[in-house]
């Protein structure tokens, strides 16, 4: 479980018990040690969220705290930011307002200070559903994304030729046979497309690009061209 959605389950948890809960109790819950339940909660109450307690005796949310009627998981706010993007494809103007609108209260009802969880202009959408890849996990991949970490693919191109690739990911394009993932490539030192159907194995490294990701998503946006042709031809 990924640190943002770990935070967003232990606020459910306080939310929702009638006594105190121990750390052990909610990492127990969560399957992660009570030191990450510790820093966890020291995290949440930097962000202000009104926790009270401590080792030993539990922690409770101070009553009059208030949350969103409805809290979304990382994956499940992705779910709707990539929906999102389908309708901004479309040409129904009302719905294209109402996407937009839809946006601005995922945004209000996030807290603040996870907000920067959620990486902005990197889901995108174009056409219909594509067949699952059955060498690459786009949920990996979005991962990466979100958490700035490289990438090692194992790539075959149009032409068949093969090469390993080591990556900056930055965002995944969605097209009607096909998802492109588009990222700095160490290999040719720029940034490059990769259908995810010519990727032949995708791992993560432990390195990561704490950082860079925003600037490589301007870089790359500075480049586009409106060429439907083109679509899904692009690769590495």
């Amino acid at each position: 479980m990924r640190k943002a959605t770990r935070l967003f389950e232990i606020i459910q948890i306080l939310r929702l018990a009638s006594r105190p809960v121990t750390a052990a109790a909610i990492g127990a819950q969560l399957e992660v040690t009570s030191r990450s339940i510790y820093r966890d909660i020291a995290a949440l109450q930097a962000m202000r969220v009104p926790i009270e307690g401590g080792r030993g005796i539990g922690y409770i949310l101070r009553p009059g705290f208030t949350l969103p009627p409805l809290m979304l998981s990382i994956e499940e706010t992705e779910a709707i930011v990539l929906a999102l993007a389908l309708l901004a494809r479309t040409g129904d103007t009302e719905l294209k307002q109402a996407a937009r609108q839809v946006s601005r209260k995922i945004a209000a009802a996030v807290p603040a200070p996870l907000s920067a969880s959620f990486s902005r202009n990197a889901l995108h959408a174009w056409g219909t559903v594509a067949p699952a890849s059955q060498a690459a996990d786009l949920g990996l991949v979005r991962r990466a994304i979100r958490d700035e970490q490289k990438l090692t693919l194992d790539y075959r191109d149009e032409l068949g030729r093969a090469t390993e690739r080591v990556i900056r990911p930055i965002a995944v394009i969605y097209y009607s046979k096909t998802a492109n993932l588009v990222g700095w490539c160490e290999l040719r030192q720029a940034i490059r497309n990769f259908r995810i159907d010519r990727v032949e194995d995708c791992a993560l490294l432990p390195e990561v690009f704490t950082g860079e990701g925003e600037a490589l998503r301007r870089l790359w946006m500075e480049g586009w061209e409106v060429r439907p042709e083109a679509s899904a031809a692009a690769t590495g």
